[in-house]
C-alpha cells in the first residue's frame, strides 16, 4: 500500500525529467558538487557544463562548516568554498544564473537546515523559488521535525525529497514518504559519503523494496564512483547520484595553494562524462 505522500506543485522540472528518462527507457544520472567549490567562477562554469556533459539532474552541496553526513571529500569541498567566501545566498545566485542558459536542468540543493534557519525559512523559501531551484534534501530534519521546513517547502511549491538508508525498515518507510516528493533519495550504505560501496543484490532489493511504498522515482547515491557503477545502479534504481568522486576529482585539479588548475573544469566534465556514459543506451 502506497504511503500518502504530498505532492509539491513544483515547476515541473523533476518530474518532466524522470518522465523523459523513463520514455528513454534508461536511468538518470544526478552530479554532485558543493557550491562555491574551488571558488565562483570555476564552480560557475563547472555547473554551467554539467548539462552538456551528461548530468540529467544536478544537485549542489550547501557549504556549511560542520557537514555530518558527508565524509572527508565533500567536508574539504564545503571547507574550500567557504574559504573563498561561499554561501546560501551565493549559492541561490549560482542557481539564478545557471538558469539564464538552462531552464530545463533540474537542480536540487542539499545540506543542513542551520545556514536556512539563519537565513529565515520564509525568505529562504521565497528566493528558493525565484531563483529556479527544483528540490531539497535536508539531511539532519527527520520527519518528526517537518514543521520546521519540510511542510512549509511543500506549501511553496518546493520539493522536499527525503533519504532512505538500509535501517528504514517497513514500518518507519510510510513515516519517512509521507511528505517527500520529486523522489526518494536511498542511501546505499551505513555511514558518510564517500567512504564504502554497497553490493547491487542488496540495493536491488532495497528499491523493489521502496517501490512496493511509492510511486516517486528512486535515485540512489553513496559509494558509486565510477562508470561501471553508474551503469549497475542505472539499471536497477531510477537514477545513480555521485558526489564524491566528482569531488576528489575537483581536488586532484588544485595547485598547492588551493587555486583551480587552468584545466580543471575541462578535466573534471570529462570525468562527468565518462560516469554520464554509464547510463546512456550504446
Amino acid at each position: 500500500m502506497n504511503a500518502p505522500v504530498m505532492v509539491a506543485p513544483d515547476s515541473g522540472r523533476i518530474a518532466k525529467r524522470f518522465a523523459a528518462l523513463k520514455a528513454e527507457g534508461r536511468g538518470g544520472f544526478v552530479a554532485f558538487i558543493t557550491a562555491g567549490d574551488p571558488d565562483a567562477d570555476t564552480f560557475a562554469d563547472l555547473l554551467r557544463g554539467l548539462p552538456e556533459a551528461g548530468a540529467d539532474l544536478i544537485e549542489l552541496g550547501i557549504p556549511f562548516s560542520d557537514p555530518m553526513a558527508d565524509g572527508p571529500a565533500i567536508q574539504a569541498a564545503s571547507l574550500r568554498a567557504l574559504k573563498t567566501g561561499a554561501s546560501l545566498r551565493k549559492t541561490l545566485d549560482h542557481v539564478r544564473n545557471f538558469r539564464k542558459s538552462d531552464d530545463e536542468t533540474p537542480i536540487i540543493l542539499m545540506g543542513y537546515f542551520n545556514p536556512i534557519y539563519k537565513y529565515g525559512v520564509e525568505r529562504f523559501l521565497v528566493d528558493f523559488k525565484a531563483v529556479g531551484a527544483d528540490g531539497l534534501i535536508i539531511v539532519d530534519l527527520p520527519p518528526e521535525e517537518d514543521a520546521e521546513l519540510c511542510v512549509p517547502a511543500l506549501e511553496a511549491g518546493v520539493n522536499f525529497i527525503r533519504l532512505a538508508t538500509p535501517t528504514t525498515d517497513d514500518v518507519r518507510l510510510p513515516t519517512v514518504l509521507k511528505n517527500t516528493s520529486g523522489f526518494v533519495y536511498y542511501v546505499s550504505i551505513l555511514g558518510i559519503t564517500g567512504t564504502t560501496s554497497a553490493g547491487n543484490d542488496e540495493i536491488k532489493s532495497a528499491v523493489e523494496r521502496l517501490k512496493r511504498h511509492t510511486d516517486l522515482p528512486v535515485a540512489v547515491g553513496f559509494g558509486i564512483n565510477s562508470t561501471e557503477a553508474v551503469r549497475d545502479i542505472g539499471a536497477i534504481a531510477d537514477a545513480a547520484v555521485v558526489g564524491s568522486a566528482i569531488v576528489n576529482r575537483i581536488a586532484a585539479q588544485l595547485d598547492p595553494d588551493g587555486g583551480a588548475k587552468p584545466g580543471l573544469v575541462k578535466d573534471v566534465l570529462s570525468f562527468v562524462r565518462e560516469l554520464a556514459s554509464g547510463v546512456r543506451i550504446p
